[in-house]
């Protein structure tokens, strides 16, 4: 199982970025120093969020970086898979319908692996930015599980 740097990298940005003032912009440059991340890598991963919505660009003095949506509103999900970042858990390719077996049939525990995937991005959509700011990162999935027990 692999969540690579580029998935890391950008949800520790933005963690930064979200603990800035609301709309107040911050440099590359500046996350690049607090998050000891190189700044042609994060100029990368930030042009890919920009094109799909998770940042917008400020142009001008004083510019950089805002979060394009609340804190609150930006889940981990979105990030990871605005930096295409897979959630990589079986050798064979989630999304082609061929196993990893040289005939293209799934392996005997390719469902317990790609189930394992589904859990994992699922975790991913119910944690914000806000969440992992605020420290509650942890413990939101247990809260959520524990309210839909009392529900059911």
């Amino acid at each position: 199982m692999k969540l690579g740097t580029k998935g890391r990298y950008a949800v520790m940005a933005l963690v930064d970025l979200a603990n800035s003032p609301a709309e107040t912009p911050k440099t590359l440059a500046e996350i690049a120093a607090s998050q000891s991340i190189s700044l042609s890598y994060l100029e990368q991963l930030f042009a890919k969020m920009r094109r799909r919505g998770v940042v917008k660009s400020v142009r001008g003095p004083g510019g950089g970086y805002i979060l394009a949506k609340p804190a609150s509103k930006t889940r981990l999900s979105d990030v990871i898979l605005a930096v295409d970042e897979p959630i990589k858990t079986t050798r064979c390719s989630p999304d082609t319908g061929r196993g990893c077996q040289p005939d293209g049939s799934k392996c005997s525990t390719h469902e317990l692996w790609d189930a394992l995937r589904q859990h994992i991005l699922g975790f991913l959509a119910q944690v914000s930015l806000e969440d992992v700011v605020a420290g509650r990162a942890g413990h939101i999935v247990q809260t959520r599980r524990t309210d839909a027990n009392v529900a059911a």
